[in-house]
């Protein structure tokens, strides 16, 4: 079970022809790429647009999907991208995928800052950390 999350992102996916498999329905890497979407929607609001155009970014050191029911084309899946309490460089990143108000999966992913020319972490960026600093601590009575 996670700690608390706090929604950052919500996006509309179209389910394409070519996502299905063998198999009838998404092939199961489909849902990491739309997870990669929400992600890269989210860090472009964060940013004002600009995206990897500045000296600082995110990236993925793991990944992880829980596939509860098979999602099937045609249809657009709803992906909710939530964020958990931060670290000094990192941020766990959390997917929720639902379609007609079913929930189909769930994943999440650590998120670590990075300076893009050194490949070495930097501080979260307050626009990401600021929303999340409640997270991080208990409400005062």
């Amino acid at each position: 079970m996670h700690g608390p999350r706090l929604l950052v992102h919500t996006s509309a996916q179209p389910i394409r022809f070519g996502d299905m498999d063998a198999l009838g329905h998404v092939n199961n890497t489909v849902y990491f790429r739309f997870m990669e979407q929400a992600r890269v929607d989210w860090f472009y609001t964060v940013t004002d647009g600009r995206g990897y155009a500045g000296e600082q970014g995110p990236v993925i050191v793991n990944a992880s999907c829980n596939f509860l029911v098979p999602l099937v084309y045609p249809g657009d899946v709803e992906v909710r991208m939530y964020l958990g309490s931060p670290g000094r460089s990192s941020v766990g990143s959390y997917y929720d995928f639902t379609l007609g108000g079913r929930k189909y999966a769930d994943g999440a992913a650590k998120i670590v800052w990075i300076d893009l020319g050194t490949g070495r972490p930097v501080p979260l960026p307050d626009a990401v950390s600021a929303p999340l600093r409640a997270l991080a601590s208990p409400p005062h009575p």
